[in-house]
């Protein structure tokens, strides 16, 4: 499959102002941290409009009054690169002293981002806060292509794909096509979800994913468009009230008894743990006490009514998870096997990456 070669550099330039700008704590006694007076970075490895982006508003919006002090916290975006940039950033060249944390996704802990080699970081070394999934993903594709997505004799229909590799969602198609006999043809190189929203609208792709909560008012024309199938990786998550996608079919139920082959197996067992979730997190090698201050904050801004109302209406879904919740979903993404990421590579490079 395909594989990141090179740093953006657009990134890169955002990232020498974020260097540049970058200030220090005092030094303290870690049982005098105060951040007052203070004003914190919230690195955003993404885009204006994405799903990082919308949870870390929230987060934004409530994190600093529960920190000693009461600090202001502004987000800084690092796009590009499939988030290595940011990540390479926060993790060789911020110090660890509380003034610059990040707000990362599944994508950057899944293996075959962190392990390619223009990465040089490791998301289970980072000193996690806690996390947000936020819910399920949907594919969805165009009615008048719905036809052919099971008829091999016709042209295949179109799915829209990110730069790289494609989203946990996303890979509901690797799996359709190779199991469920669907008729795909991949087309990448999108940046970002609203991007790929306009694309389906004028029908440069014909089929793509998201998170289930971003299309709540999107692409609701349902002579247009037709949802069908949640993914079913996350057990618990909440209903959106679009009712296509709230009663939209299991992808993991119609994938149930398909798979014979181990090996083909352990790779589908990788797609699993890529559910959709948001890990905040210090740099590496950031001090106990300040992880466990910005854990209490954290604990007590989720619980906030202001965020909970907030978060309500702008990631529909959502549910916050537990510093030990969070490294969990991580550590099962990043233990990986290189056997089942290899297996998925094969894959993918089978249906033309």
């Amino acid at each position: 499959m395909t594989r990141p070669n090179r740093l953006d550099r657009k990134a890169a330039a955002a990232i020498l102002v974020l260097a540049a700008s970058f200030v220090t704590l005092p030094a303290s006694a870690d049982d005098k941290i105060s951040f007052e007076g203070k004003t914190i970075k919230m690195i955003l490895p993404t885009t204006v409009g994405g799903s990082t982006d919308l949870v870390g508003r929230v987060l934004i919006n409530s994190l600093g009054k529960y920190l000693p002090g009461n600090p202001t916290i502004v987000g800084s975006y690092v796009p590009g690169g499939q988030g290595i940039s940011a990540l390479n950033f926060v993790a060789q060249q911020v110090k660890p002293d509380g003034l610059t944390i990040i707000l990362s996704s599944n994508a950057e802990a899944d293996p075959i981002v962190f392990r390619s080699p223009q990465s040089h970081f490791d998301p289970t070394k980072f000193e996690i806060i806690g996390g947000v999934a936020v819910g399920d993903n949907i594919l969805v594709i165009r009615n008048d292509a719905l036809p052919r997505l099971l008829d091999k004799s016709k042209p295949p229909v179109t799915m829209g794909s990110i730069s790289g590799p494609p989203r946990s969602g996303m890979r509901m198609t690797v799996w359709g096509t190779e199991f469920l006999g669907w008729n795909t043809k991949w087309i990448r190189g999108y940046p970002n979800s609203p991007d790929i929203v306009l694309a389906l609208e004028r029908a440069e792709v014909e089929m793509t994913s998201f998170p289930r909560f971003f299309v709540t008012n999107k692409l609701t024309d349902t002579k247009t468009f037709k949802i069908l199938y949640l993914d079913g990786l996350l057990a618990n998550a909440r209903p959106s009230g679009r009712a296509d996608a709230d009663n939209a079919p299991l992808f993991t139920k119609a994938m149930e008894g398909r798979i014979k082959d181990a090996k083909m197996q352990a790779a589908y067992d990788y797609w699993r743990a890529s559910k959709l979730f948001k890990w905040l997190a210090l740099p590496p090698g950031a001090s106990v006490a300040l992880r466990d201050t910005y854990r209490a904050a954290f604990a007590k801004a989720t619980a906030d009514p202001e965020f909970k109302e907030q978060a309500e209406k702008t990631i529909e879904g959502y549910s916050v998870l537990s510093p030990q919740e969070t490294i969990k979903v991580l550590n099962d993404l990043a233990s990986t096997s290189d056997e089942a990421i290899a297996t998925t590579d094969a894959l993918l490079k089978k249906q033309g990456f």
